[in-house]
This record gives structure tokens, sequence and C-alpha cells, in this order.
């Protein structure tokens, strides 16, 4: 039974044994909703913040005891969609994650943070123990052409977690004549200098997994033309992104 004082997220899906979410295995929890229209996503039936599975905070923890003895060295992950939109719940749902001990994860694009809401922002990092913070071009340009907004709100949101000095996992989705130009590497790169929270740097190979998604959705898939990314560019993005970075221990 809920609580009266309880929130409902509205949930897109949940992975019970998510092994790329964060550091072991973890409950993966996708919420609905995403104000980036990214031309590569592969949840593209999350965008729209259409009510779908409500849920409570007490109905996901207890829907994560059934599994967690695949947890010990996981806990649990929220991803998306994007879900910075539901900031509220999740503050509850961390607040009570951290008093059982669990190891909490955000997944976040940084979509729709904004300076007029830090106190929640603020509030909310206080029961995270690691962001995967997805910086899909450094580009401000090249980001609107790719997701439709700009990345201003992005490199903030890096910025003030480098201020709480919460510990940050960037990820970089590496595009073919997207988001793969050496010169905005190293812009990148030069962002990431800035930054003294960073544990650790995943440049993520494009692929065309969510292709089949767009046309059952009757959407129609703009980057039809673009292959996944050779080797040698994956190593080129790395070398430049990751060698002689000064980690957070």
């Amino acid at each position: 039974m809920k609580a009266s004082n309880e929130r409902y997220a509205n949930v897109h899906s949940i992975e019970t044994l998510g092994a790329f979410d964060g550091p072991g295995i973890r409950y993966v929890l996708f919420l609905q909703g995403c104000p980036f229209q990214c031309q590569y996503c592969h949840n593209r039936d999350t965008w729209s913040t259409k009510q779908n599975q409500l849920m409570t905070s007490s109905q996901i923890l207890d829907d994560y005891q059934k599994y967690s003895h695949f947890y010990k060295k996981g806990g649990i992950t929220v991803s998306g969609g994007e879900p910075l939109l539901q900031t509220p719940f999740l503050i509850e749902l961390f607040q009570k994650a951290k008093a059982k001990g669990i190891h909490t994860c955000l997944d976040t694009s940084a979509a729709c943070f904004t300076p007029k809401h830090q106190e929640a922002f603020k509030e909310l990092m206080k029961y995270t123990d690691l962001v995967l913070l997805d910086i899909k071009h450094i580009d401000d340009q090249k980001h609107k052409k790719l997701t439709g907004s700009s990345n201003k709100q992005v490199l903030e949101f890096a910025r003030y977690l480098d201020e709480l000095k919460v510990k940050v996992a960037i990820r970089h989705v590496l595009v073919p004549t997207i988001s793969d130009d050496l010169n905005d590497l190293k812009k990148l790169r030069s962002f990431l200098d800035t930054l003294t929270n960073v544990i650790s740097i995943e440049v993520l190979p494009y692929h065309t997994k969510g292709i089949s998604k767009w046309k059952e959705l009757g959407f129609e898939y703009q980057l039809l033309s673009i292959s996944e990314p050779t080797e040698e560019s994956i190593e080129n993005a790395e070398e430049i992104l990751k060698r002689g970075y000064p980690f957070y221990k």
C-alpha cells in the first residue's frame, strides 16, 4: 500500500541484471520522458512524458530486494529517458536506498539541469554515490543539431558536480562524422581537464541496434547512412580523451 506522502515515478522499464550502468551488477530503473531528441537514441519510446507505469519508491525497493543477492558489489541505477525530470522522486528513492546501504547511481545527460533548481539537485547529490554523465558533444551548435538542445546546461551540470565533489564517470558516444572530429575531441578533453571529480572516461561506439525500434514506432531514423565507428577511430578517441588523465581516486 502506498504511504500517503510517497511520490510516484513514471517508469518506462526495469532491468534487473544491468552490467553496464555503474559498478557491479545493477538494478536499473528507466524513467519515462526526455527533453533531448538524440538522433541515435536507442530508446526512442522514452521521449514522451505520457503516463506509463506508476511506481512508488517503496514498490521499487521491494522489487530490488527480490534480486539483492546479485547486487553485493552493485546497487541501483536510475536512467531514462532523462531521470532529472523526476528529481523530487529521485531524492526520495535515493534517500531510502542509502538508508538501506544501497549504492546509488544516476545515469543522466543533464538535459533539464537549471540553476533555478540547484537546491533540489544539491539535495539529490547528498544521496548519490556516482553520476554517469553523457556529454554528447562539446560544440554547442553540433550538440543542438544532434539533440535539438544546447549543451550549456550539460557543461554547467558537470561544473556543478565538480563543485560538490560528486564522483562522475564521463561517457561520450562516438558517432562517425558527427562526434568523432579530432578537434572536437581535443576540446572535450580540454574541458574535462578542468574537472577534478572524474573517476573514468568511456568512449561508447555508436551502434545501429535502435533503428528497428524507430521503425516500429513509425518514426524516420535520420542516421541510416552512418556506419559504426572503426576500431582505429575508437582508439584515437580514447587516446585523446584518456591518455594521462588525472582520474579522481
